[in-house]
């Protein structure tokens, strides 16, 4: 009889990816994945770090998982925290076993349950040096994966019988700088697997998306990408990217959102935004709130400025705290108003749309060809493929009826 394991993971997709695929590559036959770590023989958490409410909630989990039994921690949180964890029956990934997972270690992982497999990822730590960021010190220097052997896992996953892949990293953009085989080249292998699936691009770095923006765009033109762009800016204002050290200006992330935009008018960006970095002023704010009106993202994510230690910015403090609040207070208000239009310019339209998950209520969510969740009554065939008519917007997803 085989083993019980237990995962859970926590942070970005790449975090969940790599924990979905480490656990398929430490499984036997016979093993099962169970739902509660009480139940597990074996229990596996992806940890994030990137602030520090994270990081002390991650700790806190980790504790409590320990209390059922062994626990094995791998992500962001070992490399940064390896000399403060010292609890009973948890075992914490090195920098050196994480670092060797990019080497080979994921290379010839079987697929033996692709419900846990988030996403695939394709290259570790990154090619920047931002001022505040941890998972850059967690990660280190970039490391990219053989594409044959990441087209091989998005085949073994499509076999499988999921119809959604994922690809993801710190910044998919940086892959294969370290290589020669570059993101755009990527795509392009996988999208030539004959088989029925879309493909979802993660996160890129304006920085790096500029190197590679017109092979990129022809990549994106392939009916098995969606047409999602995560391109997170950070902030309007160069004179904060500057003390960011983030490498680009404005004015990369405006071109990168024109050509986008002007290729796929139907497509969906989304950005991140930091609010309270130590700089941040007045005017740096409506620098921010004017490039979130003219690049009119469908999704921003909004974080607070948080000091971490080992980056440079660590000493530092954010602006205070009653700016800080009413700040992310209009950034989220100004979020809300561009996604309800966005939204509502859907509506009426005939969509193709691909049954991704069931929803409550005796409900489907499906994905249009740009990524929007769209929601149809029923319990629809998981992965099917539907001609969708949009007819409501609610909040941060669409409405619509199957029709034809």
């Amino acid at each position: 009889m085989g083993r019980k394991i237990y995962v859970e993971s926590y942070g970005c997709s790449l975090q969940k990816g790599e924990a979905g695929l480490y656990v398929n590559g430490i499984m036997e036959n016979g093993d099962v994945i169970v739902q509660s770590p009480e139940d597990a023989d074996i229990r596996v958490i992806g940890t994030c770090a990137v602030i520090r409410k994270t990081e002390n909630h991650m700790l806190e989990r980790i504790g409590s998982l320990s209390e059922t039994g062994p626990t094995r921690v791998i992500g962001c949180l070992p490399p940064v925290s390896m000399n403060t964890i010292n609890m009973k029956n948890v075992e914490m990934m090195s920098p050196l076993e994480f670092r060797d997972l990019y080497k080979g270690g994921f290379d010839d992982v079987e697929i033996h349950d692709p419900s846990i497999l988030d996403g695939i990822p394709i290259n570790q730590g990154c090619t920047g040096s931002c001022n505040y960021c941890i998972s850059r010190v967690a990660r280190g220097k970039l490391l990219s994966r053989n594409a044959d052997k990441i087209c091989g896992q998005v085949k073994m996953q499509v076999e499988r019988g999921i119809r959604e892949v994922r690809i993801s990293s710190l910044d998919t953009s940086a892959y294969g700088k370290d290589t020669g085989v570059r993101l755009p080249q990527l795509v392009d292998k996988i999208c030539s697997i004959p088989m029925e699936f879309k493909l979802r691009v993660g996160m890129m770095e304006p920085k790096n998306t500029s190197e590679i923006l017109g092979g990129l765009m022809a990549s994106y033109e392939n009916s098995h990408v969606f047409k999602f762009l995560h391109l997170p800016v950070q902030s309007g204002d160069d004179r904060i990217l500057e003390a960011m050290n983030r490498e680009y200006g404005i004015s990369q992330y405006f071109d990168i959102v024109e050509r986008f935009r002007g290729q796929f008018p139907d497509s969906v960006l989304s950005t991140d935004i930091i609010s309270g970095y130590p700089d941040d002023d007045e005017e740096s704010f409506e620098k921010t709130m004017r490039m979130l009106e003219k690049s009119s993202p469908d999704i921003i994510n909004i974080t607070r400025f948080s000091p971490r230690q080992y980056t440079k910015d660590f000493p530092r403090n954010p602006p205070p705290s009653n700016l800080v609040k009413r700040w992310t207070q209009e950034y989220s208000r100004l979020h809300h108003e561009i996604l309800e239009k966005r939204l509502d310019l859907q509506l009426g339209k005939v969509k193709k749309v691909m049954v991704t998950e069931h929803g409550k209520n005796n409900s489907s969510v499906c994905r249009d060809e740009a990524y929007r969740p769209v929601v149809v009554p029923g319990s629809v065939e998981l992965y099917s493929s539907h001609d969708v008519e949009i007819v409501e917007a609610s909040g941060t997803y669409l409405i619509g009826k199957i029709v034809g």
